[in-house]
């Protein structure tokens, strides 16, 4: 358990936390959720000591270890990768090394024997006969093969790196585990296997990840940092969602009467209740769910972007047909004679370990590269829309304003009123209009290029990781306006969630063609046979 006693922390005149009080209890998975700079990950680090609150204290209950996600990949360089594991354990390594250096002297004398002694007990009650095959399973558990446990960190990839470290945390389960953004760079079975962990993990665990699916799976409570207060919601981020914006329709609708709202509330928490798995995490949840009172779900502060896209013309039968398209780059042949035809109700997700070949394959398509060989041919009733993964050439060294760097792209209305108007519903705000493109933060370009691509009337969008640096407001609003979307298009994206409720065709680009499904995403990865044709293209 974790306890929170009157914690504030100011930043010069802004104020992240004030007077927060807060219990985190075993048993439970607790998503901390807030806009883009509201503190998050501050107040991890709070409650890792990392920070210092101004006022206020963080306590553990007597004897309890606290583990953290490190963020610093390059900390361990020199270790081996199964004692990176172990580290995770600080006490534990310490009696380890301390054992080792004993055993090691020559002149051994009856004192060291004694202190050996005292150690190796220590030593068994902190689990430490099995520290190397729990090492070893969690390694396993995230992709990490043996034949990598004895190498040093500095001679594994990246992604292995990030996946030690989080092995790291999960080790010798820590009475509080705190992850920040822990699905980051992991592939989809980590992602998976982790979820499962965190489902059967009995002990406390306080997680921030703008991973919808992940939120939705692990959370058993999703703490919410608004106003400068943290909130405690019992239910997972679907069911936070909803209910915050059911509580502000209730409040704007002043003149439905209080049986109605139960009832509405009640038909809510019961829809939730019935969608729950049977994991131990979401049984527990629906008990919690069904002691919800009216008072409990309350409307939240936080902002939607408005994201709608229109399609000025209805499109045609003849969308797009792609034969043979094979590109090499560096060497590397990242397209390999990849066919397909596009139709017309397809909402496409391509998916695939190779991140560069979605990229060409976009940038081919949208005519920024071209084929080493292949063709591909538009059909005469589309107008395509592109959203590139990399958009630093649309802003860097621009002198314009918003509402100009918008007006390049409104061929029917260029009046000041109209773009001001619809960069508001993309929350830029009173002066943030006159800010200059050159300096947005990375969330704010990429809701300016999907302002321009809704102004385009597109009737076919091609979207490469439209969700990269977006809050989980913004996601949210960008999922939504995708699903309502009644055009065609094709998109790429390691959000889970968006992937399940937009797309109803997989495009998987592996090094030897493509696998081409017409199935959700759920039903794409649980089919074993597919899975086994994938693993067998990768070969």
């Amino acid at each position: 358990m974790i306890t929170v006693t009157d914690v504030s922390l100011r930043y010069g005149d802004r104020k992240l936390f004030e007077d927060v009080n807060i219990k985190f209890t075993p048993g439970n998975c607790y998503g901390l959720i807030g806009a883009n700079g509201a503190g998050k990950s501050t107040f991890l680090k709070i409650l890792s000591g990392e920070i210092e609150s101004q006022t206020g204290q963080v306590s553990l209950g007597p004897g309890e270890r606290l583990a953290v996600l490190k963020q610093n990949h390059y900390e361990f360089e020199e270790e081996e990768v199964m004692k990176v594991v172990i580290m995770g354990h600080k006490r534990l390594y310490e009696v380890m090394q301390e054992k080792d250096a004993i055993y090691m002297k020559a002149d051994f004398t009856d004192e060291d024997g004694m202190k050996a002694a005292e150690l190796e007990g220590e030593f068994a009650e902190l689990n430490g006969w099995e520290a190397e095959s729990e090492a070893a399973i969690l390694l396993k558990g995230l992709g990490i093969t043996e034949d990598l446990h004895t190498k040093k960190m500095a001679d594994i990839s990246g992604s292995d790196k990030v996946k030690v470290l989080l092995a790291q945390a999960l080790f010798g389960k820590p009475d509080v585990l705190l992850l920040d953004e822990p699905t980051n760079h992991l592939d989809i079975k980590a992602i998976q296997w982790l979820e499962e962990f965190l489902i059967n993990f009995e002990n406390t665990v306080i997680v921030v990840s703008h991973d919808r699916h992940f939120l939705n799976k692990v959370c058993t409570h999703i703490a919410d940092l608004d106003f400068s207060k943290i909130q405690i919601y019992v239910g997972n981020y679907d069911f936070w969602y909803e209910s915050s914006q059911l509580a502000q329709r209730m409040a704007q609708d002043q003149n439905k009467k209080k049986e109605e709202k139960i009832k509405e509330l009640q038909a809510f928490i019961a829809r939730f209740s019935a969608n729950a798995s049977k994991s131990k995490q979401a049984t527990s949840r629906k008990k919690l769910l069904d002691k919800i009172s009216l008072d409990d779900i309350r409307p939240s502060s936080r902002k939607y972007p408005y994201v709608g896209f229109t399609p000025e013309r209805e499109i045609g039968n003849d969308l797009l047909r792609v034969e043979g398209i094979t590109k090499t780059i560096d060497g590397e042949k990242v397209l390999n004679n990849v066919s397909f035809v596009m139709n017309k109700e397809d909402k496409i997700a391509l998916v695939g370990a190779n991140e560069l070949a979605k990229t060409t394959l976009f940038k081919i398509l949208t005519g920024e590269m071209e084929a080493d060989s292949g063709t591909f041919k538009w059909g005469v009733t589309t107008s395509q829309a592109y959203f590139p993964k990399d958009n630093t050439s649309y802003f860097e060294g621009s002198e314009l304003n918003l509402v100009d760097w918008l007006r390049q792209f409104s061929p029917a209305d260029q009046s000041e009123s109209f773009l001001r108007g619809f960069l508001g519903r993309m929350l830029f705000s009173g002066e943030e209009v006159l800010k200059k493109a050159s300096v947005l933060s990375g969330g704010e370009k990429v809701r300016c290029m999907l302002s321009k691509m809704m102004l385009s009337g597109a009737n076919v969008l091609l979207l490469d990781e439209p969700t990269n640096h977006l809050d989980l407001e913004s996601i949210t609003a960008v999922n939504n306006g995708l699903i309502n979307f009644k055009g065609s298009l094709m998109f790429a994206s390691h959000d889970h969630q968006f992937i399940q409720t937009i797309a109803n065709r997989i495009i998987e680009i592996t090094p030897n063609g493509i696998v081409d499904k017409q199935m959700t995403y759920d039903e794409y990865l649980e089919n074993s046979e597919i899975q086994k044709q994938v693993e067998e293209m990768y070969k």
